[in-house]
């Protein structure tokens, strides 16, 4: 028997997720869910294999494992009742920076025996980050460069009163932990929950967002400390061009993590 998939949001991840599905022996998407239908709709239109379109999460309790691709938002509403019944991916990691939420889930998913997985979306070098915990580690730094297109409609800068479209030059906009950027930048910067859940957590996870007017990509660089010595990495994405809030590395970074399940030989910590 195969691993049947539902998936929560047909934008940009979730297309790419079902794209790559139909490829995969052994895997099947069975439904989709988007509160708007017709995004569900124009994606399957584009696949040779129908998933059922359901109104509900209740209506994919059956699969194996649901996979979550919309927002924040549908993480807080379906996590805890998907995980009664089912595996689940979580690609709106920024969710997770809440801890009451963060150990709500784990609990529930050790009480039900069941698995969360979270790809490590756009950035590199978690697998090292999870390695160096192992003996210490001092710092952590994110710094994400991102054009205003990126950005725009981030809440920050409404309650700061910035004009992205004044920034002229690169210019630093924000300065401080992940779980005040996962708060001012929810759908822009789920990568420093990432890395703040594979090393020393959201409050001591230091974040730098950069706005450069310039850029067509998404670039972030992570520089660790610790007992080990020190980690650089330099990540630079290629956005959506439908939604250049997202990068297509985060869609990829999700196949592979369901390939993974029926691996038998896993690379990688």
């Amino acid at each position: 028997m195969g691993i049947k998939i539902g998936l929560i949001g047909c934008g940009a991840i979730g297309s790419v997720i079902a794209k790559a599905l139909e490829k995969e022996k052994g895997m099947e998407l069975g439904f989709v869910l988007d509160l708007n239908k017709s995004k569900c709709e124009e994606l399957i239109g584009k696949l040779k294999e129908k998933p059922k379109i359901v109104d509900s999460v209740e209506e994919m309790l059956e699969c194996d494992l649901i996979v979550e691709a919309a927002s924040q938002e549908a993480v807080k509403e379906y996590a805890e009742r998907i995980l009664e019944e089912c595996n689940l991916m979580i690609m709106s990691v920024g969710a997770l920076k809440e801890e009451g939420l963060l150990k709500k889930l784990r609990e529930k998913a050790e009480s039900k025996g069941k698995k969360i997985y979270l790809p490590s979306g756009a950035i590199a070098g978690l697998d090292a980050v999870k390695a160096a915990m192992e003996a210490g580690i001092e710092e952590v730094m994110l710094t994400s460069t991102k054009s205003p297109e990126s950005l725009e409609g981030a809440p920050f800068f409404k309650e700061k009163k910035i004009d992205l479209k004044e920034i002229r030059k690169p210019t630093i906009v924000f300065e401080g932990n992940a779980l005040e950027a996962a708060k001012f930048f929810p759908k822009n910067i789920n990568v420093s929950v990432a890395l703040s859940l594979a090393g020393i957590g959201v409050k001591n996870t230091k974040v730098r967002i950069v706005v450069d007017p310039s850029i067509k990509i998404n670039r972030h660089e992570i520089k660790v400390k610790g007992e080990f010595g020190e980690l650089y990495t330099r990540t630079e994405n290629i956005p959506f061009p439908e939604n250049p809030r997202t990068s297509f590395l985060a869609a990829l970074s999700a196949v592979r993590t369901l390939r993974n399940l029926k691996e038998s030989i896993v690379i990688g910590t």
